[in-house]
């Protein structure tokens, strides 16, 4: 695991593992000494265009010959530029950009609070998120998670946050007439909670019953969204449940640090000069690489793409699963953000599968993560496939050894 001695001078927060790698190349890493790995955490769902593709190099490399960072204060065209793609293709109307996800989630809940504040209704300032989220880790947003291992140590809890449960549709609905309550925050698809897809039945009666009660729905896509299940964004697999602000970041940048806050119009109005700001969000180099990203991203060719590659993995990872009851559970997620729930400890799981030179991610409820490049090709899927299934026989062989 971590190689950093005890005196490095890095935050040791991270369990680092042990290879270092030089280089990579669409969805492969390697190391210094030529050792290749398929990569299937891509910056966890970032690298959504896999390492080192050519279209944002150029990006890249021509604007970082222009200009690198220009204070908000001036207009930058590239913002507009993104900003109008964005609107274009979702419900918003108004884009912030930021440096990172757990910025554009700070975006959203101050929107909100501050939208009803504006409407003359401050008693509103209560956001209920669910449990098993994860919205990042700054503190009002490991706040609206609410998960205690992330919130433990920190002093007391934020007050107007509150947890729901994805299985207490009665509870959502109280929470929600509640006239205290200023928004609802969920993930269309659980990332870090264990790759679990939202029932579209429950996010359209959360998104009925908020615009009866006048509360706001905030789709937090930072994870999902950006092409990962196959659309521009999950939600946009059905109709009608369209929030009002949504958080997006990880592969809108494709690696380079960059997020958004998008919103409505009507909430955005609140937003006026000094309620919110940022020095490095939205800089014309995360805009170059932005804009690139989002024209691959949002072409046909790349997201039918991503929904063949979501059926050959999930074809291969289910006749996997067939054949070893003892070890996986089930196959879920959507898309390429696919969960595979262990019955062997996932960790035990992703160690060995790093010696066969695969890289998974985890997750709650003892899954292990696989969240590939959306251009990955078939023989990548086979590479991938093949590497599982040999960790899944190494995993049978230990634990058969240990009983």
């Amino acid at each position: 695991m971590d190689n950093l001695t005890k005196d490095s001078p890095l935050l040791p927060v991270y369990a680092r593992a042990d290879p270092v790698f030089s280089h990579g190349e669409g969805s492969r890493l390697f190391t210094r000494d030529g050792a290749d790995y398929i990569d299937c955490v891509g910056g966890i769902a970032t690298n959504a265009l896999g390492h080192a593709h050519p279209a944002l190099i150029a990006a890249l490399e021509g604007q970082a010959r222009k200009l690198w960072h220009l204070s908000n204060m001036f207009r930058i065209p590239g913002q507009e530029e993104l900003a109008s793609k964005l609107v274009s293709e979702t419900f918003a109307d108004r884009v912030f950009f930021t440096n990172s996800g757990s910025e554009a989630i700070e975006c959203a809940l101050k929107m909100a609070r501050r939208y009803h504040y504006d409407k003359g209704r401050p008693e509103r300032d209560v956001v209920y998120g669910f449990s098993g989220s994860f919205h990042g880790r700054s503190y009002a947003a490991m706040n609206a998670a609410g998960n205690p291992v992330h919130c433990e140590g920190f002093g007391l809890r934020l007050p107007g946050y509150g947890q729901l449960s994805l299985d207490d549709s009665d509870g959502i609905l109280t929470a929600i007439a509640d006239p205290r309550t200023a928004a609802i925050i969920v993930e269309p698809v659980q990332g870090e909670g264990g790759a679990r897809e939202v029932p579209c039945q429950l996010l359209r009666d959360i998104r009925i019953a908020t615009r009866g009660a006048g509360v706001l729905l905030i789709y937090d896509e930072v994870q999902s969204g950006m092409g990962r299940t196959g659309k521009l964004f999950a939600h946009q697999w059905y109709d009608n449940i369209e929030p009002d602000l949504m958080a997006v970041a990880k592969a809108l940048g494709c690696g380079f640090p960059l997020g958004a806050c998008l919103a409505t119009k009507a909430v955005a109005s609140a937003m006026v000069p000094g309620t919110h700001g940022s020095t490095f969000g939205g800089n014309p180099l995360a805009m170059a690489v932005g804009n690139a990203a989002f024209d691959i991203i949002n072409d046909t060719a790349t997201l039918h793409r991503a929904q063949d590659a979501e059926q050959i993995m999930r074809t291969g990872l289910a006749s996997i699963a067939e054949a070893r009851p003892e070890l996986i559970g089930e196959v879920r997620g959507k898309g390429l953000l696919i969960g595979i729930a262990l019955k062997v400890p996932n960790r035990e799981f992703m160690a060995r599968a790093l010696y066969h030179r695969l890289l998974v991610g985890g997750g709650g409820g003892n899954i292990v993560r696989l969240l590939p490049a959306l251009n990955i090709s078939d023989h990548e899927i086979d590479d991938v496939l093949a590497r599982f299934d040999a960790t899944c026989t190494d995993m049978k062989r230990s634990h058969s050894e240990n009983r």
